[in-house]
This record gives structure tokens, sequence and C-alpha cells, in this order.
């Protein structure tokens, strides 16, 4: 029996769903949905206005759900700007720890991409695209720019012909009809698009494998077939001139169908696609047998905590903000977040005991969510689609510690009317040095002014102390005068999910302002609340994607 709640099919496109929406469907959470896939092809930031035209939403309805996704920190409001926030990973976070294949399969792609010096990444299947779920990359002026979450058409990448190798009639139908209806690829805004009436996939490039040169529709066929036959595939340049992949299918052990796929990208200047298939192919091979050895002896995943609290949270909120909080779409959303590892199908029953919701408010969320893709169901149960990832996982999979603490810098300094910095240590340093990697200003006549990239020996600061001396998960550190006369500062770690002190945070004053003790007193409670606000964004952040410290 399946556990279908809609009459409309998902829409098996990337591109708009069809047909009107169920009647129980929720049309907040339909809405919201539609804001944040906005915002998330936008880079993650836009204007009311760009929020309006892009969703076709009232300027009042989209001013209440950037509110509302404001009160659950998936987005903050930067002067007539809503911009994302690392927490929103969250939802995609939930999806891919139910998945299980990143955490299962990520050490070999990162140890293969070591290996080859080439970016290694693992795709999944949507619908007739691909989504990537890993990406270990190389740091070089000319890089591969696709991120975690990002979708891209099957038939321009190597990927796409392994997956299409299992599709059936019905869903090779679908593709010829998107392929019709969208002939510049306008629904993948993570690929160059198409010209209309220009060259075809295959004229891009050379295909290196012994086949000529063939049209969009007959062409992806024919890969798809050989690449059944043969289990590898060739982008010879069918992205952008000059990119190239080889691409081998890891197996579901249980079942023998394609779980995921792992793909190695490099670019002309150092490999042509022949390369990749005569001296990359047979090292991808052997990872690939190691990611399916380790799929067959992976122990069943222990269930970890479902959340908690958050339909009284969200009751609370709608107290306290009234019609601009938006409860039906923040009840929505915490749908997603009840799945996770150990959690990857749930029936209506455990969805509703996970989150705290009533059956009914439950149920409405999964038909809404079935309709727009982000669920499916069969046998009673239900399980997140790669499409999760579209819900702002992309434009930040890439963030930079820096880049996630600046805003919570700029509230501090703002708060306090005193400059904050975050600093790192300088590897391989002798003495230790730290290095400021994001600043903020106060606005004072007599102020700290120490730029990014500024380094100071760390046994001189209070950050070089913060990060060299303290074990304990509450200590600070000061420094009174030591760098400079008149000059003082506060630190505490910034730490990782292990529990490593990564970076430091402080504030500095100066001396006729603030004595030691009300530093301690009145500036280090708000520099631990901040600390552990860019801690939260981190171990969110950096739970399926690597965070560069600057």
């Amino acid at each position: 029996m399946t556990a279908s709640l809609s009459p409309f099919p998902s829409p098996f496109s990337s591109s708009a769903v069809p047909g009107e929406p169920p009647a129980e469907a929720v049309a907040p959470l339909i809405r919201g949905v539609a804001v944040l896939t906005a915002l998330t092809e936008a880079g993650g930031t836009l204007s009311a206005s760009a929020l309006e035209r892009r969703t076709g939403l009232a300027r009042s309805t989209v001013d209440r759900i950037t509110a509302t996704l404001a009160r659950m920190g998936y987005v903050r409001q930067d002067g007539r700007d809503a911009v994302l926030t690392p927490r929103v990973m969250e939802l995609g976070n939930a999806y891919l720890a139910a998945l299980r294949l990143p955490a299962l399969l990520d050490a070999h792609a990162d140890a293969l991409a070591d290996e080859l010096d080439e970016s290694v990444s693992l795709a999944v299947a949507d619908r007739d695209g691909i989504r990537f779920i890993h990406q270990a990359t190389r740091r070089r002026a000319m890089s591969v720019s696709f991120r975690i979450g990002d979708l891209l058409p099957a038939e321009r990448t190597a990927p796409g012909p392994l997956f299409a190798a299992e599709w059936t009639e019905t869903e090779w139908a679908h593709w010829r009809a998107r392929r019709a209806a969208d002939p510049t690829d306008a629904g993948f805004p993570a690929v160059p698009p198409r010209s209309p009436g220009g060259a075809d996939d295959a004229d891009v490039g050379v295909v290196a494998d012994g086949f000529d040169d063939f049209d969009d529709f007959d062409g992806f066929e024919a890969r798809a077939e050989r690449a059944r036959r043969e289990g590898w595939a060739l982008d010879d340049q069918l992205i952008e001139p000059g990119l190239v992949a080889v691409s081998v299918p890891v197996r579901d052990p249980g079942t023998g169908r394609v779980a995921c796929v792992a793909n190695v990208v490099s670019h002309t200047s150092r490999h042509t696609a022949a390369d990749l298939r005569d001296t990359l192919l047979p090292r991808l091979r052997t990872a690939v047998a190691a990611m399916e050895r380790d799929l067959r002896e992976a122990r069943p995943a222990e269930p970890g905590p479902p959340p908690a609290g958050l339909a009284v949270w969200t009751t609370a909120s709608k107290h306290e903000l009234g019609r601009d909080f938006v409860e039906s779409l923040a009840r929505g959303l915490t749908v997603l977040t009840a799945f996770g590892e150990g959690r990857s199908a749930l029936t209506l029953t455990d969805v509703a005991k996970a989150t705290g919701l009533a059956r009914a408010t439950a149920r409405r969320a999964l038909i809404t969510y079935e309709y727009l893709g982000l669920v499916r169901a069969a046998d009673r149960a239900f399980t997140l689609t790669p499409r999760v990832l579209s819900l702002g996982y992309p434009p930040l999979s890439r963030t930079t510690l820096a880049r996630l603490a600046t805003p919570h810098l700029r509230a501090l300094a703002d708060r306090l009317q005193e400059p904050t910095a975050l600093a790192v240590l300088v590897p391989g340093t002798d003495p230790a040095e730290i290095q400021y990697v994001a600043v903020a200003a106060a606005s004072r006549v007599l102020t700290v002014d120490i730029t990014v990239g500024t380094r100071l020996p760390a046994s001189r600061t209070a950050l070089g102390r913060a990060l060299l001396e303290l074990d304990g998960p509450h200590g600070h550190a000061l420094a009174d005068e030591e760098l400079e006369s008149g000059l003082r500062s506060i630190a505490v770690p910034v730490r990782d999910r292990a529990g490593r002190p990564v970076a430091a945070l402080n504030v500095a004053a100066h001396a006729a302002r603030r004595s030691l003790e009300e530093l301690v007193t009145d500036v280090l409670p708000e520099l631990r609340t901040t600390a552990d606000r860019i801690q939260d964004d981190l171990r969110t952040a950096s739970r399926f994607s690597g965070v560069p410290l600057s």
C-alpha cells in the first residue's frame, strides 16, 4: 500500500510544479519554499522588492515570510535585503544525515582528491538532473565552482548517463518534455545557459570514447546505453569549454542500483577527456570499490535525538510577533528537521511525535512537500528527496568562518560600541603568530584600527592566548597594554564540532574607557554569547561541508 497523500504527482522535471496544489496543501508553506528557493538561486541575498518580482508574491506576504524565516534564524535582515544564514543548512543537513552516503563515503572522496590532486565529487539523482552531496575541491586560481546542492541537467554531466541508464520509459518521456520546454536550461541556474538554436551538447567538445558527435536527444540516450554497458561515463566539456570529468557509479549493496556516482573533474589544461579515461579511471574504480565495501559493511545507523520543543516554540513566537509570524510556515519547516541519521524513513506518526505537531498538521505539511517534490512517499513511510538541498544549501556550502562570523561581530560591536575581531593561528610560525580574518569597527573617535590580514605575536595578544592557553570551555584571556600603551583586550576561543579551538574572538578597548574588571563583568558575557552564536553557525555549516578558516 502506498503512502501517497496527494492526488497530483510530484513533478519529474526540475522546473515548475504542474497543476494546482491539492486542497489540503499548506499555502503559506508553498510560499515560504518559493522564497527560500529564490534566495538560493540568487546566491543567498535578495531585496524584498526583488523577492516580490521573483516569486510573484505580494510585498506584504514577502515581508511576513522573511520575518518568520528571520525568527527561525534562517535569514537575517541586512538593510533592505534578506540574507540566508548558516542555520538554514539544517534543512539540507537533515536530508544528508538521513541519506548517510556523505558520512560513509566522504573520506574516500577526500583521499582520492588528495591522491589525484583533482576535484572529486559525489552526486545523486534528482529526477532528470543530478545534485552534488559532497565536494572535495582543489584550491586553484581556476577551480571547479559547483557546490553541494547545485542542480545540473543530467545530459550535460558525466554522472547523468549512469543514472539515466536506469530510467524507465516514463522518466525518459519526462526528460524529453523538459528538454523541449527548456532548451536553454533556464531551470538550472548553476550551469551556463545554452544559446537557443546553438550548438548541441556534443558540439561543445569532442566525445573522447570513439563516438561521433550527435544531437541532444539521440546523443544522450546513446551515452546512457554505453554507460549501462561499460559502467563509467565521460563529460567532455558539456557544461562549458575546458571542463572535463569521468564518473563511476557506487551501487547499493542491497538492490544493486546506483546509490550515488563518484566523479573526478579536471580542466583541459591539466587533462583531456581521454587522459581521464586512460590514467584516472582505474584509480577512480579502485576508490569506488572501497566505497562499495564500506556500504556493505556499514552497521545500521543509531537514531539521533529528534528536535525538541519546536511546536511549543512556534506557538510562543506567534503570541509574541502576532500576524508577522506565519506559524503554519514555521511548523511546516520543522517537519523536515524530523528526519536525520537513523531516521531516513518516517511514518506520519513518527513525524508528529518527533516534532510535537498534531497529526493533522504534520499530514498537511507532508502533503505539501510531496506536491513540491521535497518528500517521497511509499509503503506508509516518507523520505526526503535531494530537492531539500535547494532550500538554501548551495550558496552557504562554500562559506568561510570569517564570512559567517562577520554579522555576529558587527552586532557585538554595535551593542558594546567597541571594536571586535576574529583571528586564527598562522600555521608553521615559531614563535606563534595570529592573523586577523574578520573585524568590526566601532563608531568612536579613538578606536583600535587593525585590518584583516594583520599578523601579530600570539603571546602578546588576548586572541593568541585564547587559542594557545585555554583548554576549558568557558575560559577567557586578557591583555593589558602589552601590545600598545592604553590598549586592553579580552578574548574567548571559538570551537569547532569536535570542541577544538580554531579561532578566537575579542573585544578591544582603551584603558581610559574600561578597566580590566569591567571587561570581565560587562564585556565577557556578551563576548561569550557571540562566540556561542558563531560556534552554532560553524557546527551547522561544517557538518557536511568543509569551512575554511579565512
